[in-house]
Protein backbone atom coordinates (compact mmCIF):
# COMPACT_ATOMS: atom_id res chain seq x y z
CA UNK A 1 0.00 0.00 0.00
CA UNK A 2 1.39 3.66 -0.79
CA UNK A 3 1.67 6.19 2.05
CA UNK A 4 3.63 8.20 0.25
CA UNK A 5 1.17 11.45 -0.04
CA UNK A 6 -0.28 12.07 3.00
CA UNK A 7 -3.53 14.47 3.20
CA UNK A 8 -3.51 18.26 3.62
CA UNK A 9 -4.76 19.18 7.05
CA UNK A 10 -6.88 22.60 7.53
CA UNK A 11 -9.53 23.90 9.74
CA UNK A 12 -12.38 26.63 9.01
CA UNK A 13 -14.62 28.60 10.59
CA UNK A 14 -18.15 27.50 10.28
CA UNK A 15 -20.69 29.11 12.08
CA UNK A 16 -20.16 28.77 15.87
CA UNK A 17 -17.80 25.81 14.53
CA UNK A 18 -13.79 25.31 14.02
CA UNK A 19 -14.47 22.24 11.36
CA UNK A 20 -11.40 20.20 11.00
CA UNK A 21 -10.76 18.49 7.43
CA UNK A 22 -8.47 16.33 5.73
CA UNK A 23 -7.72 17.40 2.04
CA UNK A 24 -6.34 14.96 -0.85
CA UNK A 25 -5.76 17.38 -3.59
CA UNK A 26 -6.46 15.79 -7.18
CA UNK A 27 -8.30 16.34 -9.98
CA UNK A 28 -12.10 15.77 -11.09
CA UNK A 29 -14.72 16.29 -9.26
CA UNK A 30 -14.32 16.77 -5.65
CA UNK A 31 -15.60 13.90 -3.28
CA UNK A 32 -17.09 14.89 0.19
CA UNK A 33 -16.15 12.19 2.48
CA UNK A 34 -17.97 11.68 5.54
CA UNK A 35 -16.92 9.24 8.73
CA UNK A 36 -19.43 7.12 10.38
CA UNK A 37 -20.70 8.20 14.17
CA UNK A 38 -18.19 7.94 16.15
CA UNK A 39 -15.25 7.97 13.92
CA UNK A 40 -13.02 10.83 12.09
CA UNK A 41 -11.64 11.70 9.12
CA UNK A 42 -9.10 9.94 9.69
CA UNK A 43 -11.37 6.60 8.69
CA UNK A 44 -10.61 7.60 4.91
CA UNK A 45 -7.23 7.37 4.88
CA UNK A 46 -6.27 4.20 4.00
CA UNK A 47 -8.92 4.33 0.66
CA UNK A 48 -7.69 7.67 -0.12
CA UNK A 49 -4.89 6.22 -1.01
CA UNK A 50 -6.21 4.46 -4.06
CA UNK A 51 -9.13 7.27 -4.76
CA UNK A 52 -7.08 10.29 -4.58
CA UNK A 53 -5.00 9.75 -8.18
CA UNK A 54 -8.14 10.66 -10.04
CA UNK A 55 -10.42 12.98 -6.98
CA UNK A 56 -9.85 15.49 -4.75
CA UNK A 57 -10.98 13.99 -1.03
CA UNK A 58 -12.30 16.39 1.28
CA UNK A 59 -13.23 14.72 4.44
CA UNK A 60 -14.08 16.61 7.30
CA UNK A 61 -14.65 15.84 11.06
CA UNK A 62 -18.34 16.00 11.68
CA UNK A 63 -19.38 18.52 14.50
CA UNK A 64 -18.70 16.96 17.77
CA UNK A 65 -16.13 14.52 16.35
CA UNK A 66 -12.20 14.74 15.83
CA UNK A 67 -10.77 17.73 16.17
CA UNK A 68 -14.10 19.32 14.96
CA UNK A 69 -15.45 21.77 17.33
CA UNK A 70 -17.70 20.22 20.42
CA UNK A 71 -21.47 21.17 20.16
CA UNK A 72 -23.77 20.81 22.73
CA UNK A 73 -26.43 20.97 20.22
CA UNK A 74 -27.13 20.58 16.69
CA UNK A 75 -27.38 16.95 15.92
CA UNK A 76 -30.03 16.69 13.81
CA UNK A 77 -30.06 16.12 10.05
CA UNK A 78 -30.36 19.82 9.31
CA UNK A 79 -27.79 21.14 11.19
CA UNK A 80 -25.43 18.65 10.66
CA UNK A 81 -26.02 19.02 6.56
CA UNK A 82 -26.07 23.17 6.77
CA UNK A 83 -22.57 22.36 8.00
CA UNK A 84 -21.53 20.72 5.47
CA UNK A 85 -22.63 23.06 2.86
CA UNK A 86 -21.01 25.72 5.64
CA UNK A 87 -17.69 24.01 4.51
CA UNK A 88 -18.43 23.98 1.14
CA UNK A 89 -19.52 27.76 0.45
CA UNK A 90 -15.99 28.22 2.00
CA UNK A 91 -13.92 26.32 0.28
CA UNK A 92 -15.76 27.40 -2.73
CA UNK A 93 -16.90 24.62 -4.24
CA UNK A 94 -20.21 24.26 -5.81
CA UNK A 95 -21.06 20.36 -6.94
CA UNK A 96 -19.72 17.68 -5.15
CA UNK A 97 -19.51 13.81 -4.84
CA UNK A 98 -21.37 12.47 -1.44
CA UNK A 99 -19.99 9.55 0.17
CA UNK A 100 -20.90 8.26 3.80
CA UNK A 101 -19.42 5.45 5.90
CA UNK A 102 -21.94 4.17 8.31
CA UNK A 103 -23.95 7.16 9.51
CA UNK A 104 -22.37 9.00 7.44
CA UNK A 105 -24.20 7.54 4.80
CA UNK A 106 -27.58 8.94 6.66
CA UNK A 107 -25.97 12.45 6.78
CA UNK A 108 -24.81 12.17 2.92
CA UNK A 109 -28.20 10.81 1.85
CA UNK A 110 -29.78 14.31 4.08
CA UNK A 111 -27.67 16.41 2.11
CA UNK A 112 -28.31 14.88 -1.34
CA UNK A 113 -31.81 15.20 -0.20
CA UNK A 114 -32.12 18.75 1.81
CA UNK A 115 -29.49 20.35 -0.92
CA UNK A 116 -29.95 18.33 -4.37
CA UNK A 117 -28.54 21.27 -6.26
CA UNK A 118 -25.10 20.42 -4.66
CA UNK A 119 -25.02 16.74 -4.63
CA UNK A 120 -23.78 15.12 -8.57
CA UNK A 121 -23.84 11.58 -6.82
CA UNK A 122 -24.71 9.35 -3.52
CA UNK A 123 -22.71 6.62 -2.00
CA UNK A 124 -23.39 4.83 1.11
CA UNK A 125 -20.73 2.31 2.27
CA UNK A 126 -21.95 0.12 4.50
CA UNK A 127 -24.78 2.64 6.22
CA UNK A 128 -27.36 4.56 5.50
CA UNK A 129 -30.43 2.39 5.56
CA UNK A 130 -30.51 1.52 9.41
CA UNK A 131 -33.58 1.65 10.08
CA UNK A 132 -34.54 1.05 13.14
CA UNK A 133 -38.20 0.89 12.32
CA UNK A 134 -37.39 -2.40 10.83
CA UNK A 135 -35.84 -4.19 13.62
CA UNK A 136 -37.92 -7.38 14.95
CA UNK A 137 -38.96 -5.13 18.28
CA UNK A 138 -39.16 -1.73 16.59
CA UNK A 139 -39.29 0.80 19.82
CA UNK A 140 -36.95 3.34 19.99
CA UNK A 141 -35.37 1.82 23.16
CA UNK A 142 -34.73 -1.87 21.40
CA UNK A 143 -33.16 0.85 18.63
CA UNK A 144 -31.24 2.78 20.90
CA UNK A 145 -29.88 -0.68 22.91
CA UNK A 146 -28.59 -1.86 19.53
CA UNK A 147 -26.69 1.37 18.12
CA UNK A 148 -25.46 2.49 22.19
CA UNK A 149 -21.87 3.33 22.43
CA UNK A 150 -19.18 1.03 21.79
CA UNK A 151 -16.97 -0.26 24.92
CA UNK A 152 -13.94 1.70 24.78
CA UNK A 153 -13.08 1.36 28.30
CA UNK A 154 -9.32 0.91 30.09
CA UNK A 155 -6.61 2.55 29.18
CA UNK A 156 -4.90 3.18 25.93
CA UNK A 157 -2.59 0.09 25.86
CA UNK A 158 -6.04 -2.21 26.43
CA UNK A 159 -8.23 -0.15 23.71
CA UNK A 160 -5.52 -1.22 21.09
CA UNK A 161 -5.10 -4.33 22.33
CA UNK A 162 -9.03 -5.11 22.25
CA UNK A 163 -8.81 -3.50 18.55
CA UNK A 164 -5.98 -5.32 17.30
CA UNK A 165 -7.45 -9.06 18.08
CA UNK A 166 -10.95 -7.02 16.42
CA UNK A 167 -8.82 -6.12 13.38
CA UNK A 168 -6.17 -9.00 13.36
CA UNK A 169 -7.09 -9.79 9.70
CA UNK A 170 -6.30 -5.63 8.62
CA UNK A 171 -4.35 -4.20 11.46
CA UNK A 172 -1.27 -1.91 10.87
CA UNK A 173 0.74 0.86 12.31
CA UNK A 174 -1.46 3.37 10.52
CA UNK A 175 -4.52 1.83 11.66
CA UNK A 176 -3.48 2.50 15.41
CA UNK A 177 -2.81 6.19 14.27
CA UNK A 178 -6.57 6.04 12.88
CA UNK A 179 -7.96 4.38 15.47
CA UNK A 180 -6.62 6.95 17.99
CA UNK A 181 -8.38 10.19 15.83
CA UNK A 182 -11.48 8.71 17.36
CA UNK A 183 -10.84 8.94 21.23
CA UNK A 184 -9.35 11.02 23.73
CA UNK A 185 -7.61 10.16 27.07
CA UNK A 186 -9.40 11.37 30.27
CA UNK A 187 -7.98 12.72 33.66
CA UNK A 188 -7.32 8.90 34.74
CA UNK A 189 -5.87 7.71 31.80
CA UNK A 190 -8.36 5.75 30.69
CA UNK A 191 -10.01 6.04 26.95
CA UNK A 192 -13.36 7.63 26.14
CA UNK A 193 -14.85 8.55 22.79
CA UNK A 194 -14.78 12.02 21.50
CA UNK A 195 -17.99 11.62 20.78
CA UNK A 196 -19.89 12.70 23.88
CA UNK A 197 -22.57 10.67 25.28
CA UNK A 198 -25.28 12.69 25.29
CA UNK A 199 -24.26 13.62 21.83
CA UNK A 200 -24.07 10.08 20.42
CA UNK A 201 -28.04 10.36 22.48
CA UNK A 202 -29.09 13.33 19.98
CA UNK A 203 -27.50 11.75 17.09
CA UNK A 204 -29.95 8.48 17.50
CA UNK A 205 -33.12 10.29 18.12
CA UNK A 206 -32.26 11.68 14.42
CA UNK A 207 -32.02 8.43 12.94
CA UNK A 208 -35.45 7.03 15.00
CA UNK A 209 -37.32 9.62 14.58
CA UNK A 210 -36.43 11.11 10.32
CA UNK A 211 -35.08 7.30 9.03
CA UNK A 212 -33.77 6.40 6.17
CA UNK A 213 -37.85 5.44 4.48
CA UNK A 214 -38.14 9.69 4.79
CA UNK A 215 -35.35 10.27 3.46
CA UNK A 216 -34.06 8.26 -0.07
CA UNK A 217 -36.84 8.50 -1.50
CA UNK A 218 -36.35 12.85 -1.96
CA UNK A 219 -33.02 11.78 -3.53
CA UNK A 220 -32.80 12.20 -7.16
CA UNK A 221 -29.36 12.02 -7.81
CA UNK A 222 -27.44 8.75 -9.07
CA UNK A 223 -26.79 6.33 -5.90
CA UNK A 224 -24.42 3.00 -5.05
CA UNK A 225 -24.97 1.59 -1.72
CA UNK A 226 -21.94 -0.79 -1.12
CA UNK A 227 -23.07 -2.83 2.12
CA UNK A 228 -20.18 -5.08 3.64
CA UNK A 229 -20.90 -9.21 3.03
CA UNK A 230 -20.17 -10.60 6.27
CA UNK A 231 -17.74 -13.00 7.29
CA UNK A 232 -18.52 -16.63 7.13
CA UNK A 233 -19.29 -16.92 10.60
CA UNK A 234 -22.14 -14.50 10.56
CA UNK A 235 -23.78 -15.01 7.11
CA UNK A 236 -26.32 -16.21 8.35
CA UNK A 237 -27.50 -15.05 11.82
CA UNK A 238 -30.50 -12.75 12.74
CA UNK A 239 -28.08 -9.54 12.35
CA UNK A 240 -27.20 -10.55 8.72
CA UNK A 241 -30.70 -11.10 7.58
CA UNK A 242 -31.99 -7.80 9.19
CA UNK A 243 -29.76 -6.11 7.38
CA UNK A 244 -30.60 -7.55 4.17
CA UNK A 245 -33.91 -6.34 5.19
CA UNK A 246 -33.28 -2.57 5.57
CA UNK A 247 -30.97 -2.45 3.17
CA UNK A 248 -33.73 -4.04 0.70
CA UNK A 249 -35.86 -1.48 2.06
CA UNK A 250 -34.24 1.44 0.92
CA UNK A 251 -34.00 -0.19 -2.56
CA UNK A 252 -37.34 -0.47 -3.28
CA UNK A 253 -38.06 3.63 -2.80
CA UNK A 254 -34.88 4.87 -4.33
CA UNK A 255 -35.16 6.57 -7.72
CA UNK A 256 -31.76 5.45 -9.23
CA UNK A 257 -29.61 2.95 -7.30
CA UNK A 258 -26.95 0.71 -7.87
CA UNK A 259 -26.01 -2.13 -4.98
CA UNK A 260 -22.04 -3.77 -5.13
CA UNK A 261 -21.47 -5.73 -2.18
CA UNK A 262 -18.07 -6.36 -0.69
CA UNK A 263 -17.90 -10.12 0.51
CA UNK A 264 -16.56 -11.48 3.29
CA UNK A 265 -15.21 -8.50 5.14
CA UNK A 266 -16.44 -6.18 8.50
CA UNK A 267 -17.94 -3.06 8.72
CA UNK A 268 -15.43 -0.94 7.96
CA UNK A 269 -14.58 -2.01 4.60
CA UNK A 270 -12.23 0.71 4.17
CA UNK A 271 -9.81 -0.46 6.52
CA UNK A 272 -10.12 -3.80 5.54
CA UNK A 273 -10.71 -3.82 1.49
CA UNK A 274 -9.60 -0.20 0.86
CA UNK A 275 -8.71 -1.09 -2.92
CA UNK A 276 -11.44 -3.11 -3.83
CA UNK A 277 -13.52 -0.23 -2.44
CA UNK A 278 -11.86 2.69 -4.17
CA UNK A 279 -12.00 0.78 -7.44
CA UNK A 280 -16.14 0.36 -6.67
CA UNK A 281 -16.23 4.02 -6.45
CA UNK A 282 -14.23 4.67 -9.37
CA UNK A 283 -16.31 2.33 -11.62
CA UNK A 284 -19.47 4.05 -10.27
CA UNK A 285 -18.16 7.53 -10.79
CA UNK A 286 -16.99 7.16 -14.43
CA UNK A 287 -20.30 5.09 -15.16
CA UNK A 288 -22.82 7.30 -14.50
Amino acid sequence: MDYSNPPEEHWVNVGDLKVHYLDWPGDGLPLLALHGMASSANWYERVARYLAAGHRIIAPDQRGHGQTSQASTGYDWETLTSDLIGLLDSLGLDLVSVIGHSWGGHVASNLAARHPHRVNSLIMIDGGFQDGHLLPDPTEISFRERFRPRDVSGDKEEFLTRLKEQLANCWGNDLEKIVLSMVYENEKGLMEDILRPSHHSQILTSMWNEPPSTVISRVNCPMLIVPAGPRPERAHTEFSRMREVMLGAVVNVAKNVQVEWVLDTIHDIGYDKPEELADIIDHFLDGK
